[in-house]
């Protein structure tokens, strides 16, 4: 019996990776979406596949029958290229090249954004102290700049990350993609501009920004609603709300 790769999703920069993933490599998948404005990521069901209460995870088969389950979305990532043959290079010294600026979007860009995301968030908040969020706005603003000068940098003599369109390159749009918000503009960042709008046109990448959203998102983003930034709180039922 075969069966489909199940995509266990909410709209997230990291959610948006794999599904973005998955169209551009054309694999047969379904989407299971993971409400974590309702706290759909608390449930047991899901944390035995993801057990850190993250959204996005991944369950397929193996040709024997055997699940495989896989969270975080770097290693879903891999994952997905080693499956397809595709967006993954099979060369060893390719393939780490690849890997390394995987894990600089995981471990830098994802992260920096996010704080920067919340204090923003935190700042519009009617009559809040400005010692809640000036310096962190401040802080993670000069880090994320920092961040797209690294990349803008390596795309000074290529067009795309590793030369060749690779899940790279998936890894840090769904981040970039928020560049408004982080730095009001990629006036600054030339290159990554024109790297950003090369990557939206790709049709595969407007179906995974398209699959599916909830009904109703009580003025979610990825850095949590105005409500849980007002009083401090996580997302119901959840012990954080990184996207």
């Amino acid at each position: 019996m075969t069966h489909a790769m199940q995509l266990y999703y909410f709209p997230t920069p990291n959610g948006r990776k794999i599904s973005i993933a998955l169209e551009e490599m054309g694999l047969p998948y379904e989407i299971v979406p993971v409400n974590i404005l309702e706290g759909g990521q608390q449930r047991p069901e899901f944390l035995e596949i993801s057990p850190n209460n993250r959204i996005p995870a991944l369950v397929d088969w193996s040709a024997d029958g055997t699940r495989i389950k896989i969270f975080e979305s770097g290693a879903i990532l891999q994952y997905l290229g080693r499956k397809s043959g595709l967006l993954y290079p099979a060369d060893e010294a390719a393939r780490c090249w690849v890997d390394s600026w995987v894990f600089w979007q995981m471990a830098g860009l994802g992260p920096m954004a996010g704080q920067l995301s919340w204090f923003i968030r935190v700042s519009n908040i009617p009559d809040r102290d400005a010692r809640d969020y000036a310096y962190p706005i401040h802080r993670y603003r000069k880090e994320v700049r920092r961040l797209y000068g690294v990349l803008d940098r390596q795309l000074a003599r290529r067009s795309y990350v590793c030369d060749d369109f690779s899940i790279a390159d998936i890894a840090s749009w769904t981040w970039v993609d928020q560049y408004q918000q982080h730095i009001g503009g990629l006036g600054d960042f030339a290159n990554v501009a024109n790297w950003h709008a090369r990557i939206a046109e790709r049709p595969a990448v407007r179906r995974g920004l398209s699959i599916w959203t909830p009904a109703s998102d009580g003025g979610w983003s990825a850095a949590g609603d105005a409500a849980q930034i007002a009083d401090g709180a996580k997302p119901k039922g959840s012990s954080s709300s990184r996207p």
